[in-house]
């Protein structure tokens, strides 16, 4: 791809003079009709040191409003980031709707910096093409308009602008050994440039390829590109070609109809000395697996979904009562607000997922698109048939990150759930707990059933497993929650050793 590149095309001062005022004025109707239109744009810039990507930012965002758009220039991770997921930094950066973010360099940085510097090891950079090619997808399956720029130069070209750098106090900075480095090393740099091209080109997110060695001519190329990428978008969204409807409560696939829930034995119970004895032993179990997780620097993910009155609740107390508070958080999800609505789905998901050694527990997870938003019509039918395959990608980077996954299903049959209604309605300790939505939900209980089973069988994988709970007896769905957790931590202590 890089060695069909021709580098010598050169722009006239007085062409680009000539050029830029309508492309700068285009570019910023093109930023007013984005963020009319709700649309979100991501502009990155990968290339060859002493390419100019600094200097083509600058001039792409002097014809932009400055109040709609954000620079984030990606260094090396913090302390904080490599802590989480290498894309975990990326999701927290995205735009919302109807607003721009550029890239001085960006989530390439794995595959390229840091593994021609041996950061990345060889085994992780399939794993790291295939985060890097879901999370553009993801994004770009939701609207976000992404716009990946690679700025190309030659050796001897690299090696004089780099030079010129070293050779003034006030440039001199900005290059470091790794910059000599990767021009020492050009033409193995090169290879890992091309592989990244073509492992990571799509149609949804294609690579555009700037000739950099004349400046005026990458200028007017870079604002031509995102032009037209922009232009493409608001005409998209001007002109539907389908329109967003209710997703409709039924399985699409014939071989998904076997039924998960119906095979739960509800009867299975504890007494409550058992429980009393065996949740104290567990308790203390999980006490002191806590604070091995935290020496060992083990993130862990629990996710709690289930039925109205299910139980989760009362889990998720018993599970952290002995737990250091410092070391674990509950993040319980509610309808999305506004900020959240801006962004994809998954994005506040995103922010709230642990550092290494920490524990996030979720009551009620991104499974909602799978789930309520499906029922209920929150979102399209092409919208919760593709998340079962995001869903599945971003469980798969958190275990590729060394995360324990669990999610469970509190399940209880529906006459039970009645009963407990019925209690909390008519305890005044607990009407807090009971809404007329709840009463509501029980009437479609049917349709949410064919979405869980689905679910369930879609997006149960060997490292990030559904777990059924038998939870019509809460003592019995307790003990069952603790035993699974504490199994998960000790194997993986196992494997640590």
């Amino acid at each position: 791809m890089l060695e069909k590149i021709d580098l010598t095309k050169k722009m006239t001062k007085e062409e680009y003079k000539k050029r830029m005022p309508e492309l700068e004025a285009e570019i910023g109707r093109l930023q007013r009709e984005c963020k009319n239109l709700n649309i979100p744009v991501m502009i990155a810039f990968e290339g060859y040191d002493a390419a100019g990507k600094g200097l083509q930012i600058g001039e792409l965002i002097h014809a932009m409003d400055p109040r709609g758009f954000q620079v984030f220039a990606v260094k090396r991770e913090t302390q904080e980031e490599a802590m989480h997921p290498f894309m975990w930094r990326f999701w927290t950066k995205l735009p919302p709707k109807g607003r721009i973010a550029l890239y001085d360099t960006s989530w390439y940085r794995k595959v390229l910096n840091e593994r021609f510097e041996g950061k990345t090891k060889e085994k992780d950079t399939q794993k790291a093409y295939h985060s890097i090619r879901a999370f553009e997808q993801q994004l770009t399956d939701d609207g976000m308009v992404i716009v990946k720029l690679f700025l190309d130069i030659d050796k001897k070209e690299q090696k004089k602008r780099l030079k010129k750098l070293m050779d003034s106090k006030e440039t001199s900075w900005r290059v470091s050994e790794h910059d000599l480095e990767r021009n020492k090393e050009y033409d193995l740099y090169t290879e890992i440039n091309e592989e990244m091209l073509q492992a990571t080109d799509s149609d949804y997110a294609p690579w555009t390829i700037i000739e950099a060695n004349d400046r005026r001519f990458a200028t007017v190329k870079i604002y031509t590109t995102v032009i037209n990428a922009m232009a493409e978008a608001v005409e998209k969204a001007k002109n539907p070609c389908k329109k967003v409807g209710k997703g409709e409560p039924v399985i699409s696939d014939p071989a998904l109809e076997a039924s998960t829930l119906s095979k739960v034995d509800l009867s299975l119970s504890l007494t409550k000395e058992e429980y009393k004895e065996k949740l104290e032993k567990l308790q203390e179990k999980i006490q002191k697996l806590h604070g091995e997780i935290y020496r060992k620097r083990i993130p862990v993910v629990l996710g709690f979904e289930g039925w109205d009155a299910g139980g989760k609740g009362g889990a998720i107390k018993r599970l952290t009562e002995k737990m250091d508070p410092r070391g674990y958080v509950v993040n319980p999800t509610a309808s999305p607000n506004d900020i959240e609505r801006a962004h994809h789905y998954l994005w506040r998901f995103w922010r709230s997922m642990p550092k290494a050694g920490h524990v996030a527990i979720f009551d009620r997870t991104w499974y909602g698109r799978v789930m309520v938003e499906r029922i209920e019509g929150f979102c399209s039918d092409a919208e919760w048939q593709r998340a079962y395959r995001e869903i599945n990608d971003m469980e798969k980077d958190l275990t590729d990150a060394g995360a324990i996954v669990i999610k469970f299903w509190m399940q209880i049959d529906k006459d039970e759930q009645k009963r407990r209604f019925t209690d909390r309605q008519n305890n005044p300790d607990k009407q807090w707990k009971i809404t007329d939505e709840d009463w509501r939900n029980r009437e479609k209980w049917d349709q949410y059933e064919v979405a869980v089973n689905e679910m369930l069988i879609r997006t149960s994988t060997p490292k990030a497993p559904w777990v059924v709970v038998e939870g019509n007896d809460k003592y019995y769905a307790r003990i069952k929650v603790l035993e699974t957790v504490v199994e998960a931590i000790e194997a993986r202590l196992k494997e640590k050793k």
